[in-house]
């Protein structure tokens, strides 16, 4: 039996650049918007070589989505029980809204792929991404049972925060249209830091 060889550094930086390349497609174009053809001008690789390495755009696309997957529930996952609630959530909330200014590609990708209904990524949904939520929602209402934040629906609180840091990313253009030169993560941490304290501290 053969063993595989590990990609040559060459084979490592062009897989990197289709992904790169594709991420900036997918995420200003959606799935369906998207072509092979682009993704591999866009990464500077002829059509057939980029066919080397992926052999369909749902390909790319599942490849993509399973890397962010992973690193956009790491924050949720770093919610820790053992820590002081209302920091822990506001801790929560700030991780996400780093990750929405430093990775809007990533972000637009993510959501166009709920608006169309998630059909690459459903079964993940209701399974990974639904057990850990629901963990982290039994350890916030814990908390509210407590006493050591007020009463808040704990799934709710953290649709919230989806909402709230998503739409940094997800709605850049009508962001900036409105603030103009304002940097929109200026004021940002500190109104929503406002917001859940005011919200979450026992009375």
């Amino acid at each position: 039996m053969t063993e595989a060889r590990a990609p040559t550094r060459i084979q490592q930086k062009n897989r990197a650049a289709i992904l790169d390349a594709a991420l900036e497609v997918f995420s200003s174009q959606g799935f369906r918007g998207a072509t092979v053809d682009e993704i591999a001008a866009a990464a500077g690789l002829s059509k057939p070589n980029l066919l080397y390495y992926f052999p369909s755009k749902e390909a790319i696309h599942a490849a993509l989505l399973e890397q962010l997957l992973d690193t956009w529930l790491d924050p949720l996952r770093a919610l820790d029980p053992a820590g002081d609630p209302l920091e822990e959530i506001l801790d929560y909330m700030r991780r996400k809204l780093q990750m929405a200014r430093d990775l809007p590609r990533e972000s637009r990708l993510f959501a166009n792929e709920i608006v169309q209904g998630a059909p690459r990524i459903h079964a993940v949904l209701s399974s990974d991404l639904k057990a850990l939520v629901d963990e982290k929602a039994s350890v916030i209402a814990a908390w509210s049972d407590a006493g050591r934040i007020a009463r808040v629906h704990p799934y709710h609180l953290i649709f919230s925060i989806w909402s709230l840091t998503q739409h940094y990313a997800d709605f850049d253009v009508q962001v900036r249209a409105v603030l103009g030169d304002e940097d929109p993560f200026a004021a940002a941490p500190e109104f929503m830091e406002t917001l859940y304290r005011r919200l979450l501290s026992p009375a």
